[in-house]
């Protein structure tokens, strides 16, 4: 990490909004944090995304395909928004990695390039790893308050 540099796990966001970037961020900050998770949604990615890097064109590392991808596709926004919210959205840039001091941007090629790779199917996909474990945890919570039965 550097200087200014937030961990994704420690990113706080406005619990009163109502919009759905907010949200889904949140849900993304969950995926990144749980590691089991983390690793099946890449694994997935990994399987469906398929990128060459001998092509010479500026790469994406699987969390920001996953955060672009989602983002675009939750959203509904087009590329020029994309590269909009990619460059002055500060929750989002700090969930990308960024901090306040980072000049990094993205470029509209770039975005194309790699976010084209995350379609529909792709996303379904993830939510079906994502449900699942849901589940689980749903599970594990249900299982702490189930009633024992008191035997006089």
């Amino acid at each position: 990490m550097q200087l200014g540099e937030v961990d994704i796990s420690a990113i706080t966001f406005n619990p009163k909004s109502r919009d759905d970037i907010p949200r889904l961020l949140r849900a993304l900050q969950h995926i990144y944090t749980d590691l089991g998770l983390r690793n099946q949604v890449f694994q997935a990615l990994e399987s469906m995304i398929s990128v060459d890097r001998r092509n010479g064109r500026p790469g994406m590392v699987l969390w920001r395909i996953l955060v672009f991808g989602t983002l675009r596709l939750v959203t509904n926004c087009d590329y020029d928004r994309l590269q909009e919210l990619a460059n002055e959205h500060g929750s989002l840039r700090n969930m990308l990695g960024h901090g306040p001091y980072c000049t990094h941007s993205y470029h509209i090629q770039t975005l194309q390039d790699n976010i084209s790779l995350f379609t529909p199917e792709t996303l379904d996909q993830v939510n079906q790893i994502v449900v699942a474990a849901g589940h689980q945890l749903v599970k594990k919570k249900m299982s702490r308050y189930v009633a024992v039965p008191i035997r006089s």
